[in-house]
């Protein structure tokens, strides 16, 4: 009788953003600066494997090779390993709890400049997908995700509308990527640590990954 061998790892690989216009302190810089080493104490589950933790700046259309050079890494890494999945976590200054974002929409129009003096109105994320009603969604169970994030006690919703912000514009590439690569992307919002506090907030970053590696 052979054996099927070992179940293959799942790759998480996270990226935050740095501080933008309104927000001085962003908690995503924190969470994924720190994250790393909170896993280590509190001990990864077998079979995970967390890849990289990446700090983006807070921009749209000039930061996108830094942004590419990040996603690309993963595959050049091989993915003979197992599953990869990219967890970008981006921050909702006006939210009271985590949102699990199910999609991104084809469409930059940003409320103020980001942090390279960029303010588009209306204009497509990617011309070639079309015009700005056109919709990527990830491929993870963001419902059955957001269930059992939220039974573990957190206060966590689905969300279906990431903004049209640099949030939604990292998402939108990154699922695209995502789709032509073979490897999966989710987006998470969270609260300012004034809303949450940062210890829960790494708590549930690191539930967030768990569960994350339950459901692939």
């Amino acid at each position: 009788m052979g054996s099927e061998g070992p179940t293959p790892a799942v790759t998480i690989h996270v990226t935050g953003f740095k501080k933008f216009h309104g927000v001085a302190e962003n908690p995503t810089e924190t969470i994924v600066k720190n994250l790393q080493e909170y896993m280590n104490k509190r001990g990864l589950p077998k079979g995970l494997i967390l890849g990289s933790c990446t700090v983006l700046e807070t921009a749209g259309h000039g930061a996108l090779v830094p942004l590419y050079q990040t996603l690309q890494s993963a595959v050049s890494n091989g993915l003979d390993s197992g599953k990869v999945i990219w967890v970008h976590f981006g921050v909702n200054s006006g939210a009271t709890r985590f949102a699990i974002e199910h999609q991104a929409v084809n469409e930059a129009t940003f409320r103020c400049p980001d942090e390279m003096g960029w303010k588009p109105q209306k204009v497509p994320i990617v011309p070639a997908d079309g015009g700005i009603t056109r919709i990527r969604e990830t491929t993870l169970p963001v419902e059955e995700i957001t269930k059992s994030l939220a039974k573990m006690g957190y206060e966590v919703m689905r969300s279906d509308d990431a903004g049209r912000f640099v949030c939604n514009y990292v998402y939108y590439h990154s699922l695209r990527f995502a789709e032509q690569k073979g490897i999966i992307a989710v987006f998470v919002h969270v609260p300012l640590f004034l809303t949450i506090d940062e210890e829960t907030q790494m708590e549930f970053a690191a539930s967030l990954l768990e569960v994350l590696a339950s459901f692939c």
